[in-house]
């Protein structure tokens, strides 16, 4: 049985189809029943913020998959919660269980990184890494760049009649945006392969700034509209107390225009020939 932990989310269906395709047993978490039922997979309700909801939904695993993020807009949760905590709670669980874990983190996961969120999936790298239950290595962390696929629908989200996409703030830092599918490759790869245990797997794209990437759905002979940085900054200031996670989300925003985000996927194919990289221009044709 591999069990997927955040196994609704746009990343954990990919990754249950291609193992029930695989013949896999597969089993999908999350806090509640999805609309629309994983097709071939089995569900559990379980949060990893609450860890006594996890034995019982990772009981007889093989491999528990940690692809669960605190940043949804919408949830009133926050990375520290989901991401730090959440995962330190899920691998007790697995390794009480006897499994392997493969967690889902982030390119340049970092102690001092001034995002929120990597600091949080480094703190989940270390819960990973420390305390495996035999001599070998019972984990593989996949690390994957900004999807593709989740900001192409953000911007079309915001074009409203005009058809024309904003872009919160300036936007023109370099950012690496990989397919979700090329992510979910690795995986589905780690979950499967042993070999893969006790590797880091980098799964990276093109970079593109937000702008750059907002273009490939903006209409021939528009250009991007883009909010301004002062009503971003106003909006992850002032709704802090009432919507925290969108705040969150607004001041990462703001962030990420000073932050390097770009990075190299060379190394990470080299070392893994089998992963893909889907064009980001070809996801903007058919996503």
């Amino acid at each position: 049985m591999i069990t997927i932990v955040g196994g609704t989310g746009r990343l954990g269906r990919l990754v249950a189809a291609r193992l029930v395709a695989d013949g896999r047993s597969v089993r999908v978490v999350a806090r509640s029943t999805p609309s629309t039922p994983v097709p071939g997979a089995e569900f559990v309700p379980a949060d990893v913020r609450v860890p006594t909801s996890l034995p019982d939904a990772v009981d007889g695993s093989e491999v528990v998959i940690a692809a669960m993020h605190g940043m949804a807009p919408d949830a009133g949760e926050s990375p520290a919660q989901v991401d730090r905590d959440g995962t330190r709670a899920l691998v007790a669980a697995a390794r009480s269980a006897g499994a392997d874990v493969v967690l889902v983190s982030i390119v340049g996961a970092a102690d001092e990184h001034p995002i929120e969120l990597f600091r949080m999936k480094a703190a989940a790298e270390r819960a990973v890494r420390e305390g495996s239950l035999g001599v070998e290595p019972d984990w593989t962390i996949v690390r994957a760049s900004a999807f593709a696929q989740l900001w192409l629908d953000l911007f079309r989200s915001t074009a409203g009649a005009s058809g024309v996409p904003k872009v919160m703030g300036p936007g023109r830092n370099p950012v690496n945006f990989v397919s979700v599918d090329d992510v979910a490759v690795a995986v589905a790869r780690g979950a499967t392969d042993p070999s893969l245990r006790g590797h880091v797997i980098e799964v990276a794209g093109e970079d593109l700034s937000p702008t750059e990437l907002a273009t490939l759905v903006t209409p021939p002979g528009e250009r991007p509209g883009h909010i301004p940085t002062a009503a971003v900054w106003a909006l992850g200031t002032v709704l802090r107390p009432f919507r925290p996670a969108l705040a969150r989300l607004a001041r990462q925003t703001l962030a990420m225009e000073h932050v390097p985000l770009g990075t190299d996927p060379g190394p990470g194919h080299a070392d893994h020939p089998w992963l893909p990289q889907t064009p980001i221009a070809e996801l903007a044709r058919v996503s």
